[in-house]
């Protein structure tokens, strides 16, 4: 009993591991990607690609992929991408006056990690010459970005010769900012719509949506996190009582922290609370390695 049940379970593997190299596809993908966030154009298709006045500088918005697909069967997949998108956000794009008014602009690198399950609803992935499916898509991944940093530096007034003059009042001393970008990690939910069509037997173009919820609103750089910012404090006229700077007693520190507080609270714009979407429209090409697939039941 127990030598059929071995033969049987190697028989099992050795089938699953013929069929799955029948079932791989890898390709790559491109296209322009834009962000629905505080900043900029709010559609979330059909949207404004970039702004022409900064189109020199910037270039155009675009969206380059890897992906790599294994076939359940003739309709289920499950699908790992990478991809880099460098996306651009301005104001004067948007439909709302207050934005346009605001005039704010900026631009992000974002990579990508995901993985997701597709549905066909016609039976593409099996053994045929050619054919076309739609095909709905949704799962979880991660983002990387550029986000942005600051660094308070509160020093007292110096004169013409750069010495720090001694203060007359807690007040007496001035704060500079110096911005810096960093790379922040974030999780986020992609899915989408997409129509595959393949040809020849084992090649396949397609063409996709993808929306993904951002779980951050920092992809627009319209938000800095109070653990970004970092507050230095000029040494050069220093406190008896403790031997550090003055400006990290008493009086001069709440100071100091009042105007982090106040830095922060306006260098954030739009809703605190919401989360940025990022949208990619993309157009792809995949080849189907190893022997036709057979499904079985």
């Amino acid at each position: 009993m127990n030598k059929k049940l071995l033969f049987s379970f190697l028989t099992l593997l050795g089938t699953m591991v013929s069929v799955n190299a029948q079932r791989n596809e890898l390709g790559i993908r491109v296209g322009m990607s834009n962000l629905v966030g505080d900043i900029g154009n709010t559609n979330y298709i059909l949207q404004q690609p970039l702004d022409l006045n900064r189109a020199s500088d910037w270039g155009v918005p675009f969206y380059g992929g890897l992906l790599y697909r294994f076939n359940f069967n003739p309709h289920q997949t499950v699908r790992l991408d990478l991809g880099y998108n460098q996306i651009q956000f301005s104001d004067k794009a948007a439909k709302e006056e207050y934005r346009r008014n605001r005039n704010s602009y900026g631009k992000n690198n974002v990579y990508e990690a995901s993985v997701v399950f597709e549905y066909n609803l016609f039976p593409v992935n099996n053994e045929q010459l050619s054919m076309a499916s739609p095909y709905i898509f949704a799962g979880i991944g991660g983002l990387m970005f550029d986000a942005p940093k600051a660094t308070l530096n509160h020093d007292f007034r110096r004169n013409a010769d750069g010495v720090a003059q001694a203060p007359i009042n807690e007040l007496d001393f001035v704060t500079t900012t110096e911005y810096t970008m960093g790379r922040k990690t974030v999780a986020h939910i992609p899915f989408g719509v997409g129509l595959k069509y393949k040809f020849n037997h084992g090649w396949a173009v397609f063409a996709e949506a993808t929306f993904r919820l951002a779980l951050t609103d920092q992809l627009d750089h319209s938000k800095i996190l109070a653990k970004d910012v970092v507050s230095n404090y000029n040494a050069d006229i220093l406190s008896p009582a403790t031997g550090g700077s003055l400006l990290q007693t008493g009086d001069y520190f709440a100071v100091s922290k009042e105007r982090e507080a106040a830095f922060i609270g306006s260098r954030n714009i739009g809703d605190l609370e919401s989360r940025d979407w990022m949208n990619t429209f993309s157009l792809g090409l995949t080849y189907s390695f190893g022997r036709p697939p057979c499904y079985c039941d």
